[in-house]
């Protein structure tokens, strides 16, 4: 038996093995809106909040201030209405600026013992990506990085090894 059994092979609870955390951060706000509306945000270093999903106009502030002091930014929350409160979890991200990246809005890198493969918006590109290229190297000899656009040049990564 592997020494991590991973998310869902044992039942928690059962065995003495914890769920797994979800969220690095959640918290119950009073704010304005309807029951069941979801939104989905991003807050970044500068305290810039970018809503990814949701309403048009909505004001996020409200949300992300109550986050405050229980996460530090860069994070992505998703925030729900409930009957009289909304309920708003968050997970820390990481960024990267990528002041040379392609046109595309999701950049992934994969390195293999096969070589080295870029996609930009799910198709082969010869794109260069110097940054996300060191990013995985300096953790796996194998790995593939995604990188998905937030602005004009700031990007959420995530390292995987394979």
């Amino acid at each position: 038996m592997p020494l991590d059994p991973g998310r869902h092979w044992l039942a928690a609870g059962i065995t003495g093995i914890p769920r797994q955390r979800e969220w690095d951060a959640v918290k119950l706000v009073e704010a304005p809106g309807r029951t069941g509306e979801e939104v989905q945000f991003v807050t970044l270093p500068d305290g810039l909040v970018l809503l990814e999903e949701g309403p048009d106009g909505f004001d996020l502030l409200p949300l992300a201030a109550a986050l405050e002091g229980s996460i530090d930014p860069p994070y992505r929350a998703v925030a729900r209405r409930r009957p009289e409160l909304w309920a708003v979890g968050a997970c820390s991200i990481r960024i990267l600026e990528l002041s040379h990246a392609p046109s595309g809005d999701a950049l992934e890198v994969v390195r293999t013992a096969d070589g080295l493969l870029i996609r930009v918006d799910g198709m082969p590109s010869g794109a260069q990506l110097p940054e996300l290229e060191q990013l995985g190297a300096t953790r796996f000899a194998s790995f593939v990085v995604r990188a998905q656009r937030l602005t004009d040049s700031l990007f959420e990564v995530e390292v995987e090894p394979l």
